[in-house]
């Protein structure tokens, strides 16, 4: 199916080039003669300049798959696994992380709290919260 639809496509383009061509031959006969060489050599190096479609060759065959290209097969696996181990290991990296930066936040709330003058009963106290929410107001 795929090669009937690029047949179709390739036939549609070489009538449409055949179609400028003719066009382009009707008004060459009116053309000063030098003109007219000028255009055919450029038509000529454009001809020869002109990109050859390149098409993949079959390179092996390995458990009943034809393989294109030339790349081992242990290079496309690694290929396509490596992005994904770099991702987990991104994310593993990022949770550590963000664990070491929980434990330290934690720790230096706590030795605040040890190292502090008031007794840790103080800090349940209702009234030493209110007494906190006004000495903050009165800064």
């Amino acid at each position: 199916m795929r090669n009937s639809s690029s047949s179709v496509a390739s036939s549609a383009e070489d009538r449409f080039g055949r179609a400028i061509a003719a066009r382009l031959s009707q008004g060459q006969s009116s053309l000063h003669p030098d003109i007219g060489e000028r255009l055919r050599v450029a038509r000529q190096q454009a001809v020869a300049r002109r990109k050859v479609e390149a098409v993949p060759r079959l390179v092996q065959a390995q458990d009943g798959q034809a393989v294109l290209g030339g790349a081992p097969r242990w290079w496309s696996w690694g290929a396509s696994v490596l992005p994904l181990v770099a991702l987990v290991a991104g994310l593993v990296a990022i949770a550590q992380w963000q664990a070491e930066e929980r434990a330290d936040a934690i720790a230096e709330i706590d030795a605040a709290l040890l190292t502090d003058e008031l007794p840790t009963a103080a800090y349940t106290d209702p009234g030493f919260k209110q007494f906190l929410q006004r000495d903050g107001a009165a800064r």
